[in-house]
């Protein structure tokens, strides 16, 4: 799948949204080293602090299916926005040099980086001595 072809998938993902409060919808797109892409949309609700972002959306549901490899994410927003810090975390524990590509909702790339760039000094799994 070609850098485009996964925008396109988080444009998709994107028309699911739900972000009644913020009118901020995103969509994000993150593939595994295997190939295969899931899918997340940011999901507000009422109690802000229990919302969820859409790249935490698709993290989840593919760590969900067993998946443990990523090598890229494309995330759109209507401005090309870069995910949040508590994103950058989860993609941190599980794809820290996985290209992160930021697009706009026509789907222009904005911006291409990796998940190391975006959170230096990541808090990781290392830091705790341990092995997931």
């Amino acid at each position: 799948m070609s850098k485009t072809e996964l925008v396109q998938a988080a444009q998709q993902a994107q028309q699911a949204a739900y972000a009644p409060y913020s009118n901020y919808r995103v969509g994000a797109a993150l593939r595994t080293k295997a190939g295969k892409v899931y899918l997340g949309a940011n999901i507000e609700n009422a109690a802000y602090p229990d919302s969820i972002c859409a790249e935490r959306v698709a993290m989840f549901t593919a760590i969900m299916q067993g998946e443990r490899e990523f090598d890229s994410i494309a995330v759109v927003t209507r401005d090309g926005g870069s995910p949040c810090g508590s994103c950058r975390q989860v993609l941190a524990e599980f794809a820290l040099h996985a290209t992160v590509l930021l697009a706009d909702q026509s789907g222009q790339i904005l911006q291409e980086s990796t998940v190391d760039k975006l959170l230096p000094g990541a808090f990781l799994p290392s830091n705790l001595n341990i092995k997931p």
